[in-house]
C-alpha cells in the first residue's frame, strides 16, 4: 500500500511488487486469488510497460500458470492459457532470442497446455 501511494499504481516497482505477490499466491495454491491480482494487474502493465515489457510478457506466464495448474480447471481456463503462452513464446523470441530461459520457459508451459488439451480430448 505504500508503494502504491509513493510510486502511483502504473509504475513499474508497483507492478513489480504485485507480480512477486502473485506469485506467492500461486505457491501458496491461492489460485483464485492469483488470478484475481494478475487480472487487475495486466492491464495496467500492458498500458504503462507496453506488451513487450518483461514484467508484461511475466504478468502473462504467471497468469496462463495460474490457469493450467488450478486443480479446478476447465477447457476453457486451458485455451486462454494457451493464448496467452503462444503470445508469450513469440514476444518473448523477438524481444529476447529463443534460446532465452525465459523463451524455452513459455515454450514448456505452452507444451504442458497443449498436452493437456489432447489428453481431454482423448478422455
Amino acid at each position: 500500500a505504500r508503494r502504491v501511494a509513493t510510486l502511483g499504481v502504473s509504475h513499474e516497482e508497483t507492478i513489480l511488487t504485485g507480480a512477486n505477490v502473485s506469485v506467492s499466491l500461486l505457491k501458496l495454491h491461492l489460485w483464485d486469488e492469483a488470478k484475481t491480482v494478475l487480472r487487475d494487474l495486466l492491464p495496467v502493465a500492458r498500458q504503462s510497460l507496453g506488451d513487450d515489457h518483461e514484467v508484461t510478457l511475466q504478468l502473462n506466464s504467471n497468469l496462463a500458470a495460474t490457469l493450467s495448474l488450478h486443480p479446478e480447471c476447465t477447457r476453457d481456463n486451458l485455451l486462454e492459457a494457451e493464448a496467452l503462452y503462444q503470445d508469450v513464446v513469440q514476444r518473448r523470441r523477438v524481444v529476447q532470442d529463443p534460446t532465452h530461459p525465459d523463451t524455452l520457459s513459455a515454450e514448456e508451459g505452452l507444451s504442458l497446455v497443449r498436452a493437456n488439451l489432447a489428453a481431454r480430448a482423448h478422455a
